[in-house]
């Protein structure tokens, strides 16, 4: 094989190709496995920059790997104590995290997730320390918000805010208008606001020990906004009015069969199976992928949707030559020349 030949990359969409030894054999026969996924490997991620201290984060651990093949910021709830629900100072640093994996070009895929023990990174010695104490504690993605902290006049308040606030709210909009995909990888309990931020991710991947499900009607809470919509169009309004009206919890596999999960995985191989996934996505154009997600978005956010579909358009003319002659001309101040350009 020469070293041009490209089924030497996975990367290439001539990877999964198998080749006749003969002008003489028969054409094979369509295959799923043409795609070459499974060729594409499933080593853990290894995060080399570890970001919590520099931004001074105390309730999320954020992470980044520079390994071309793995372009990941991974943003993961450290509240081992209340099962990872957040509070507002969470919901902030989260958003901060977030902002920055969004500006960071280097950055192509984000991770949302938490310290759960089984979460670790086995080459992180030095960076997994702060999860030790969650070595005994019950395995969960997020519980939602913390209860502790839920004021009477409306929302949540904790020593970061000057009023109650439900700041998850704007979360929710900025993981939508995100347009980079976001990834949810679930240990444990997904329940309450963390079910919703789960279901706001673009895809969500869990271990088999996985608990799905809302509590907020039996403690006087819901989401008429995302917690509804979005849950409606991932599983049907017949099993969204089940999941809101029973408050009931429901097992990886059956959040699997209604469509809540794109997979499940056993718990020690879920982070190889998540690196496996990520590497497909830093093969793809970012482009592509931004526009796919903001076109899926777009009919169910109505004119917030077409807005950011339009963002992307815009971005797209901008980098055109077509474009780039309507400055230059405005700037050089004579008549511009579009179709020489086209």
């Amino acid at each position: 094989m020469s070293q041009t030949d490209p089924s030497k990359h996975v990367a290439s969409m001539a990877a999964g190709r198998r080749r006749r030894t003969s002008p003489n054999d028969p054409p094979p026969p369509p295959r799923a496995d043409r795609d070459g996924f499974d060729l594409i490997s499933q080593d853990p991620i290894h995060y080399d920059i570890d970001l919590t201290q520099q931004f001074q984060f105390t309730d999320i651990r954020y992470r980044k790997s520079t390994h071309p093949d793995t372009l990941v910021a991974e943003i993961a709830f450290d509240r081992p104590h209340v099962l990872h629900a957040f509070r507002p100072t969470t919901i902030q640093q989260v958003q901060a995290a977030l902002q920055d994996a969004i500006d960071d070009p280097n950055i192509a895929v984000i991770i949302l997730t938490s310290t759960s023990h089984a979460g670790t990174d086995p080459h992180n010695k030095d960076t997994d320390n702060d999860a030790s104490s969650d070595q005994q504690a019950t395995a969960s993605f997020c519980a939602g918000g913390d209860q502790t902290v839920r004021d009477n006049a409306g929302g949540y308040m904790d020593d970061s805010e000057t009023q109650p606030k439900l700041r998850v709210l704007d979360l929710q909009v900025q993981m939508r208008t995100c347009p980079k995909p976001i990834m949810a990888v679930v240990r444990g309990y997904a329940i309450g606001g963390g079910h919703i931020l789960h279901m706001m991710c673009d895809l969500t991947l869990c271990s088999d020990n996985a608990i799905f499900g809302q509590t907020g009607p039996r403690m006087g809470s819901f989401d008429a906004g995302y917690g509804c919509i979005q849950g409606a169009r991932l599983v049907g309004q017949k099993k969204i009015r089940e999941i809101w009206f029973l408050s009931k919890f429901y097992t990886a596999q059956e959040a699997l069969s209604m469509g809540l999960v794109n997979a499940v995985f056993a718990d020690d191989t879920l982070n190889g199976k998540v690196g496996q996934w990520v590497r497909r996505m830093c093969m793809n154009s970012p482009t592509a992928l931004a526009a796919c997600k903001a076109a899926c978005n777009a009919a169910d956010d109505g004119a917030h949707g077409i807005l950011q579909m339009g963002h992307q358009l815009t971005r797209l003319y901008y980098i055109s030559k077509e474009s780039q002659e309507g400055r230059d001309a405005f700037l050089e101040k004579r008549k511009p020349d579009f179709r020489s350009k086209l």
